[in-house]
């Protein structure tokens, strides 16, 4: 099932390509509406993001390396913590997995664009305007400080001076509409637009991860958003929303983060897994065992993410009995990431596995992921985390499974995609070497913080005395740190070499089994000459024995594209995308501007409303060439 075999002639075809052209110049870069192009933007974004996450995370290992190092004082090392984990969980995590999904899942289902380019257009700038505000007031000396979590009474009025908090929680806004908007149209794509015959039991795993998780991310991220508005208007207005004082609770904001932070882990973790399940078979030369109970177990998992959030509580005056069922909801929910896990091993285990650079970090996936998850069981049990609750322990546990549960398959996600993206090889010798330095860094960085734990070290210290005897470990994870940004440096020299000489990629170096191989590397603009009939849920394994095997009768004249029914993605109505337009760009800087001015004024929070108001009237007001083009789709049959 070539691109080259879909039959159009070079007339449709240069229509195809006038079609779905952006317009030139500097307009196009800004009114684009390729899922691609704005996908590699989120990627490359939050991978920038990621770089200062690190550097913030690599001052403070220094920081701590020894006993009574000076290098930031206690009101900086506030704000460079509660900037890492900000930054990496709001700016980096969840951002490059939906950037990853935004660019795979229409190619992976077999359609031309997302459901509503538009608003996931928007989304990007309102991402980016809110990492920008975010740093800004931290070269400021007004980041964010109260941790990545925001806690009040600290993160309230009464102790959170200034307006540290306030970029805290406009953040949250930007991030979590960003979330919001971008779930939205990978939900509506997934469900929508696939290709016809791709029934959802054919659907490829890594769109049923993707699917899963952005119908979390629907349901947790209002709460969030709620919850730091609701501490806004305490700061703001004089609310008191969480002040016992004034009937108040100061454990609602805790359960409102907490419902939206636990499912958060699953927003990065179950792509991740979607990853996983699209890299394994391709190497393992077969399709993958367990197709059904895989997709089982991801929705069992998003299903259950929603019932752990107390157990990052247990230290809080609520009833032990509750407490008891949270527990064993911790550990009911590794019961379907094990039945993934053994769905892998059989699909390895049956096949002939090629050992390349993707699978080895797959296979670095397996090894953190167990520790990680062994720990994450611990910390489920009351008892123990009593004992380590805030300590090093609960940190370690927490990088295992982010970047053993995440890192590893997104690197392994990279270096899989690449050539489809860019039409490049990656170098085979300096990924294997990025993926031992890697490796080994994070283990010394990491793995001695659970010992630091168990000795009693807490949290969110900036220094500590000799007499502790936490020096040594500390050190020790310093060099690790240290040997984990070789790695990534060597993997940005990976990166820029390939752009610049790297091999040319065929339209499928790897010999893969999901529709996006069957596009050029890189894609054009359309996707897909003409949209492919699938047969299997291996489609370039299996492809139709009999009938059509491509959809005709869409315009090469318009951007038009095809919906199909939910559950057998029968043929359903035509789709008429919409056209590039400069109004998301200036909806999402208006939107900026509305909620960067209700940090320092309340008028702000309603005069400021008035300009996103205008730019989404303009936004949604037709064109004459919109209005025109809708009108030729309905005069044909």
């Amino acid at each position: 099932m070539a691109e080259a075999s879909s039959g159009l002639d070079a007339h449709a075809r240069a229509e195809l390509v006038r079609a779905w052209s952006d317009p030139p110049t500097w307009k196009g870069w800004i009114c684009t509406l390729d899922h691609k192009a704005i996908a590699r933007r989120f990627i490359v974004t939050a991978l920038l993001f990621f770089l200062a996450g690190g550097v913030l995370g690599g001052l403070m290992r220094h920081q701590l390396s020894g006993p009574g190092k000076t290098l930031v004082g206690p009101d900086l090392y506030n704000q460079v913590f509660t900037m890492h984990g900000t930054t990496m969980m709001f700016l980096f995590a969840v951002p490059v997995m939906q950037g990853v999904a935004l660019y795979f899942l229409p190619l992976m289902i077999g359609t031309r664009n997302t459901a509503f380019p538009r608003m996931t257009a928007c989304s990007y700038w309102i991402y980016l305007i809110g990492g920008l505000t975010l740093f800004a007031g931290f070269a400021c000396n007004t980041g964010a400080d109260a941790g990545w979590f925001s806690y009040v009474p600290l993160a309230g009025p009464e102790y959170g001076f200034g307006k540290r908090s306030d970029f805290w929680n406009v953040l949250v806004n930007f991030t979590e509409a960003m979330g919001l908007m971008v779930a939205v149209d990978l939900v509506t794509t997934a469900l929508k637009m696939r290709a016809p015959g791709m029934s959802l039991l054919r659907m490829p795993l890594f769109v049923w991860a993707t699917l899963v998780s952005s119908v979390m991310i629907i349901f947790a991220m209002p709460t969030v958003m709620l919850g730091a508005n609701l501490v806004q208007f305490d700061r703001m207005a004089g609310t008191h929303f969480f002040n016992p004082a004034e009937g108040g609770d100061a454990l609602l904001w805790q359960h409102m983060f907490w419902y939206f932070g636990h499912p958060e882990v699953y927003f990065i973790f179950v792509p991740a897994l979607g990853m996983i399940s699209a890299i394994i078979p391709t190497f393992a030369r077969r399709p993958m065992f367990g197709h059904r109970a895989i997709v089982l177990s991801l929705i069992s998992m998003g299903f259950l993410s929603f019932g752990l959030w107390v157990h990052h509580m247990y230290a809080t005056n609520l009833p032990e009995l509750g407490k008891s069922f949270f527990t064993a909801m911790s550990f009911m929910i590794a019961i379907p990431s094990a039945v993934q896990l053994f769905c892998w091993i059989a699909t390895i285990a049956g096949g002939r596995l090629v050992l390349k650079t993707p699978m080895l970090f797959i296979a670095g996936f397996f090894a953190t992921l167990m520790i990680g998850g062994l720990t994450g069981i611990m910390l489920g049990a009351v008892p123990l985390d009593l004992q380590v609750h805030d300590t090093y322990f609960v940190v370690a546990h927490l990088h295992y499974v982010l970047i053993g549960g995440a890192l590893f398959p997104l690197f392994g996600a990279i270096y899989y995609w690449f050539p489809k993206v860019y039409g490049r090889m990656l170098d085979e010798r300096l990924g294997r070497w990025q993926f031992w330095l890697l490796s080994i860094g994070f283990n010394l960085a990491f793995f001695p913080l659970h010992v630091l734990g168990l000795h009693g070290m807490p949290r969110r210290i900036y220094t500590y005395t000799a007499d502790t005897g936490w020096g040594p470990l500390n050190y020790l994870s310093w060099v690790g740190a240290m040997v984990e940004d070789a790695s990534m440096f060597l993997f940005v020299f990976n990166i820029v070499r390939a752009l610049r000489k790297g091999r040319a990629a065929e339209a499928d170096p790897w010999g893969g089994p999901t529709l996006e191989w069957a596009a050029s590397s890189p894609p054009a603009a359309y996707n897909f000459e003409r949209i492919p009939v699938v047969a299997s849920a291996e489609p370039l394994w299996s492809p139709p024995a009999s009938g059509p095997r491509w959809v005709t009768g869409l315009s090469t004249r318009l951007r038009e594209g095809l919906v199909t029914t939910v559950l057998d993605a029968l043929p359903d109505v035509r789709y008429l995308y919409p056209a590039p337009s400069p109004w998301p760009i200036v909806a999402a800087f208006t939107v900026g501007l509305w909620l960067v001015w209700s940090i320092f004024s309340n008028k702000g929070m309603l005069i400021g409303l008035i300009p996103p108001t205008v730019a989404f009237i303009a936004w949604y007001w037709p064109t004459k060439e919109e209005a025109s083009a809708e009108l030729e789709m309905e005069k044909r049959p």
